[in-house]
């Protein structure tokens, strides 16, 4: 009896397989399908002149929306999520790879969240500093920017807000990344570290771990987890922390994963490029204003603000930054649900404007999915 189980055990396994391999081939040609179709996209579009012409945020925003909507398990949604996102970049690609450029060097959190936004079948350019992701995706070299804007334990990035203030360019998206911080080398146990280096911002967000597990290990402040990491690499007794990229961009094992002290740490970015959005059904829209009133008068904001209460508009950030234009003059950067262009957005945006000395839209873009 025992031997006839196995055999009933191992007929089962071999019908199992054949299903998995039988579903294979009907993913593989389901995939060759869409991206045949998405040829036939770009051929019914004419000839453009580039990748960037070809995509649309908005159209894959409601795309991966419905992958959320329909999937039922037992596959996670994050997982399902990127499958979707990989597919979709890979059939852009046919055309030519998108190229986005983002506060470097490879090796980053910033890098990460370029592939988590569009895939890996994209051009990833690391440029030295914000002002040189704008700049370049504001000539042309690069088709979108991805830059950070907040953290949810240091706050915002003013270098970014900053050139909001002088720069043309639209927000076209945004991404929301779970900070997971990583110890990274290339010794076979903890004992053989001698120092670690990472940015300051992520030694004090693992200063916790750090002071229980390794507390006579020197720390050394760099200019970012990417160049830990590539010391790491070069350096004996050197470990580095910083996200799974590091670890693959300069070859080194990950021996403790998530030695952040909060779980709940993350990063958001925007997606900066040349040219507004359409709608996509569940979007949020960024403003840049001033108000009349530089003395600075009492009630001066909530009046600001009272277009936004009174349409029913819900504003879920606000930030203020020095204008550059006179001591003591702010301007002011809003974050609203909805899109600019769609009821009762519009109405507000309006009359809000009519209180204003300075008012741009900076962007209405699909709010942040996964």
């Amino acid at each position: 009896m025992t031997g006839s189980s196995k055999d009933i055990k191992a007929l089962d396994l071999l019908e199992i397989r054949k299903r998995i391999n039988d579903v294979d081939e009907r993913i593989q040609a389901l995939i060759n399908e869409r991206a045949t179709m998405a040829q036939k996209v770009g051929v019914a579009k004419g000839k453009l002149a580039s990748a960037v012409d070809y995509y649309r945020p908005e159209r894959e925003a409601e795309v991966l929306r419905g992958v959320l909507a329909r999937n039922e398990g037992p596959m996670r949604d994050a997982e399902m999520l990127r499958l979707f996102r990989e597919i979709m970049s890979a059939c852009l690609a046919q055309q030519e790879p998108l190229k986005v450029g983002f506060l470097g060097p490879e090796g980053t959190f910033t890098q990460t969240a370029v592939f988590k936004h569009f895939g890996h079948s994209v051009r990833a350019l690391p440029f030295h500093s914000i002002d040189e992701v704008f700049q370049e995706v504001e000539c042309g070299a690069a088709d979108f920017g991805v830059v950070p804007i907040e953290n949810s334990t240091e706050g915002s990035v003013n270098n970014t807000l900053d050139m909001f203030l002088t720069s043309p360019l639209k927000i076209a998206g945004e991404i929301e990344l779970k900070i997971e911080q990583h110890l990274m080398g290339r010794m076979k146990g903890l004992d053989n570290i001698e120092r670690i280096c990472a940015h300051e911002q992520s030694l004090a967000q693992c200063r916790g771990w750090l002071r229980e597990y390794l507390p006579h290990v020197e720390l050394i402040g760099m200019s970012s987890n990417a160049a830990g990491a590539r010391r790491a690499r070069d350096e004996d007794g050197t470990a580095a922390i910083g996200p799974e990229v590091a670890a693959d961009v300069y070859e080194l094992e990950i021996m403790v994963k998530n030695v952040e002290d909060r779980p709940d740490n993350a990063t958001r970015f925007l997606v900066v490029g040349r040219t507004l959005l359409s709608a996509s059904g569940v979007d949020k829209t960024t403003i840049l204003v001033s108000t009349n009133d530089t003395a600075g008068g009492a009630g001066v904001l909530h009046h600001l603000l009272q277009p936004l209460a009174e349409h029913g508009v819900n504003m879920t950030r606000i930030e203020s930054r020095p204008s550059r234009r006179k001591n003591w003059d702010y301007v002011f950067f809003i974050d609203i649900e909805g899109h600019a262009e769609e009821s009762p957005m519009r109405e507000a945006l309006e009359n809000l404007e009519k209180n204003c000395s300075l008012f741009r839209v900076l962007g209405a873009y699909p709010k942040a999915i996964g």
